[in-house]
C-alpha cells in the first residue's frame, strides 16, 4: 500500500530510479543542486540503492516494482492529486499525462503537476489525443529538452511550456573542465550501452581499430539500463566487443556513481555516433557532460548533437557512421586536440546547471510557497 501523507513537499515520480547510476539519478543530482533548499518526498524502485540521498531535504519512498511499476504509478498520481503537494516527473512519458489526467477525474488546478519529457514520439492518432488531453488539462506545466519537443507540446494545444537543456550536476567533480586541460588520453563512449546510442558502431570501430592497426585507446562504458539489462542486439554487439582483441581497449564494466562518470570525460574524445530517428529531436546529456569537462564531440548530422557540435566547432559532425569514417574523425580530432578541447571548454562554460534549471526550478518553488500559504 503507498502511504501518502500530506506533509509539505514536491513528490517526485521516478519508478526506474534505482542506483546513483544513470541518466535518473543524474536528472535528480542536477535539480537537488540548483535547488537545495526544496524538500523533494522522491518515489523511487523498490530495490533502490541510494545511500548519499540522505540529506534531510530529500525523502526516499523505493516503492515500486519493475514489472508493475505504470500500474502503481497510476495509482500514486491517484492519491497524490488527492492532496495539495506539487507533483513532478522528471522523465515523463506519454503514458504518464494520460495516466494523470485519468487519476485527476477532473481538471486540474495550477501549479500542480509538472511533467519534464526528454523524447516524445508523434502520430496523427496521438496528437488528436493529445489536442483532446490539452483541452481537459490547460494547467499542466510541461517542460522538454529540444525545441521540436516544445514546439510538439505546444501544438497539441498546451500552454505552459518550456525548454529545459539536459545539463546536469556532475556528482560531486569539478564539471567545467580542469584547471589545466590534460592532453589526450582516449577516445571515449560513455553512458548506457544500448542500440539507439550506437553501440554496435562502437564496435565495429573498435574491430576496425584492431584490424588496421591503430594505435589509439579507446574506453567503453558498458553499462546497461535502469535495472543493469541489455536489449538483445545489444547483448550480441557486448559479446562481440569482449571478443575483440584489441590492446587499446578498456571496458567500464563496473557501476559508476556521478563522480567517477565524471572523470571519465577529461583528456577524451566523446564518441556519439546515435541513431538519427531516435536524436533528431532530443539532446543527450552526454554532450554537455563532454564539453563542460572539455572533451571534443564526433557526433552524426542530423541529431540534435551535431547542431551544437557545428555551432560551437567542438568536435566533428560525420554523415556517415562507418567504423573507417568514426576513426579518420577521431584522428583529426586528435590531431587538433588543444585547439578543440579549448573549443568544447568555451561552449561547455556556456552550459551552468543552475540555469538550466531554472524555469522548472522557479515554478515549482512558487507552487511550494502556494501550498505553504493555503495549507
Amino acid at each position: 500500500m503507498l502511504l501518502v501523507t500530506a506533509k509539505c513537499c514536491i513528490h517526485v515520480v521516478e519508478p526506474t530510479l534505482a542506483s546513483e547510476a544513470g541518466h535518473c539519478a543524474a536528472l535528480l543530482r542536477g535539480l537537488r543542486a540548483a535547488a537545495p533548499g526544496l524538500a523533494l518526498r522522491v518515489w523511487i524502485d523498490r530495490h533502490a540503492q541510494l545511500p548519499g540521498w540522505h540529506d534531510g531535504a530529500t525523502q526516499l519512498e523505493p516503492v515500486f516494482h519493475r514489472r508493475w511499476r505504470k500500474l502503481q504509478a497510476f495509482l500514486l498520481y491517484r492519491r497524490l492529486l488527492k492532496t495539495a503537494a506539487p507533483v513532478l516527473v522528471p522523465t515523463a512519458t506519454y503514458f504518464d499525462l494520460r495516466a494523470l489526467d485519468l487519476a485527476a477525474r477532473a481538471t486540474l488546478p495550477p501549479h500542480r503537476v509538472f511533467l519534464y519529457f526528454h523524447k516524445l514520439r508523434m502520430s496523427e492518432r496521438r496528437a488528436r489525443a493529445l489536442a483532446a488531453l490539452a483541452r481537459r488539462q490547460p494547467a499542466l506545466e510541461l517542460f522538454g529538452t529540444s525545441e521540436e519537443i516544445v514546439s510538439r507540446l505546444r501544438a497539441a494545444g498546451f500552454t505552459q511550456v518550456r525548454r529545459i537543456l539536459p545539463v546536469l550536476a556532475a556528482g560531486g567533480a569539478a564539471v567545467a573542465g580542469p584547471a589545466a586541460p590534460p592532453p589526450f588520453r582516449s577516445l571515449l563512449s560513455a553512458g548506457a550501452a544500448r542500440a539507439d546510442k550506437g553501440f554496435s558502431r562502437i564496435v565495429d570501430l573498435v574491430e576496425w581499430m584492431a584490424q588496421s592497426g591503430s594505435t589509439l585507446p579507446i574506453a567503453v562504458q558498458t553499462s546497461g539500463d535502469h535495472y543493469g539489462r541489455h536489449d538483445e542486439r545489444t547483448a550480441a554487439d557486448l559479446a562481440r566487443l569482449r571478443a575483440c582483441r584489441y590492446r587499446g581497449l578498456t571496458l567500464l564494466d563496473d557501476t559508476l556513481d556521478g563522480a567517477q562518470y565524471a572523470a571519465l570525460f577529461p583528456g577524451t574524445v566523446c564518441l556519439q555516433p546515435y541513431e538519427r530517428a531516435e536524436y533528431a529531436d532530443k539532446m543527450s546529456a552526454v554532450t554537455f557532460d563532454a564539453l563542460r569537462a572539455g572533451a571534443p564531440v564526433i557526433t552524426l548530422s542530423g541529431t540534435t548533437m551535431a547542431g551544437i557540435v557545428a555551432q560551437t566547432g567542438a568536435g566533428v559532425v560525420i554523415d556517415e557512421a562507418r567504423a573507417q569514417t568514426l576513426l579518420a574523425a577521431a584522428n583529426t580530432v586528435v590531431a587538433q586536440y588543444p585547439a578543440l578541447q579549448a573549443r568544447a571548454l568555451a561552449a561547455g562554460a556556456a552550459y551552468d546547471p543552475a540555469s538550466s534549471w531554472a524555469p522548472l526550478v522557479e515554478r515549482l518553488r512558487m507552487a511550494e510557497q502556494i501550498r505553504a500559504a493555503s495549507a
